[in-house]
């Protein structure tokens, strides 16, 4: 055991790969919700560092964020002061940076950006997870929306998972910010029922040809992802668990503002 009761992964096995529903800088002010993700931490083995790919960050070609501590990226507008004075002074993973070198250099290009501090889609789900800001983290960039390529770079990545490393992507099933009904039980929509319905259905199912084929099968996609780059992640960490023998876990789930699913997923356990 370590830390706060976590185990840590038995010897030459896997950490799981998780995608979950990172909120806006307001989750921290749900405490329901922050006490889903600090309880699906603990339950988890103890990471050696985190990998996150979060919905805030398309850049291409592959491009690795800071590996030193520096300023967290506060991508968003018009919210009170307080909400730009959060920190999370997480280390900085230079071991994993290297690793992902050697796992990528030689088949794609890569970038840096030694300036690039974590965004909200990764430093607030973390806030609530790991507060003690003290597992080294790595974010990396999305290098494009297009299922299949994110999914070979999920697979690629593989190996991290039995080297103790978290693979995360950190993003939301359903984005439809002008559908959301911030009143007190608002009433969730057929089509983000169908929509949710259908995810957990394709997840469970580990079906491949249908996650990568969303845009075409899945039933109310233009209402539920007007863009798609918070859908995706989940596509890179199924990717990452593509040889993972056990059925997937979805240790939180139901609706924000109406509309939104919360359904966060857990491949490998």
């Amino acid at each position: 055991m370590t830390r706060a009761g976590q185990k840590r992964p038995q010897a030459g096995g896997s950490m799981p790969v998780i995608f979950l529903a990172h909120g806006s800088p307001l989750l921290l002010d749900d405490a329901s919700w922050v006490a889903e993700l600090a309880r699906w931490a603990r339950a988890l083995p103890r990471p050696e560092s985190i990998l996150i790919f979060s919905a805030h960050w398309e850049q291409r070609p592959v491009t690795l964020g800071a590996t030193r501590t520096v300023p967290l990226v506060y991508d968003f507008y018009g919210f009170p002061d307080r909400y730009y004075k959060v920190t999370y002074p997480a280390p900085g993973a230079t071991r994993l940076a290297a690793r992902i070198r050697e796992l990528l250099g030689a088949t794609q290009p890569l970038a840096d950006d030694p300036e690039r501090g974590l965004d909200h889609g990764a430093y607030v789900p973390l806030v609530a997870m790991y507060p003690g800001a003290d597992v080294p983290v790595l974010q990396v960039s999305l290098p494009t929306l297009e299922p299949p390529t994110l999914f070979a770079l999920g697979r690629a990545l593989a190996p991290l998972r039995r080297e103790g490393v978290l693979i995360v992507g950190s993003g939301f099933l359903i984005h439809n910010l002008s559908a959301m009904d911030l009143r007190p039980n608002a009433p969730t929509p057929s089509w983000a029922a169908e929509f949710d319905i259908w995810c957990a259905d394709v997840l469970a199912r580990r079906d491949v040809d249908a996650l990568l084929d969303y845009r075409d099968r899945a039933p109310g996609v233009r209402q539920a992802l007007p863009t798609h780059e918070h859908f995706v992640p989940v596509i890179v960490a199924m990717g990452a668990a593509d040889d993972e023998p056990a059925a997937p876990t979805f240790p939180i789930t139901g609706f924000y503002a109406g509309s939104l699913t919360r359904r966060s997923v857990q491949f490998g356990g």
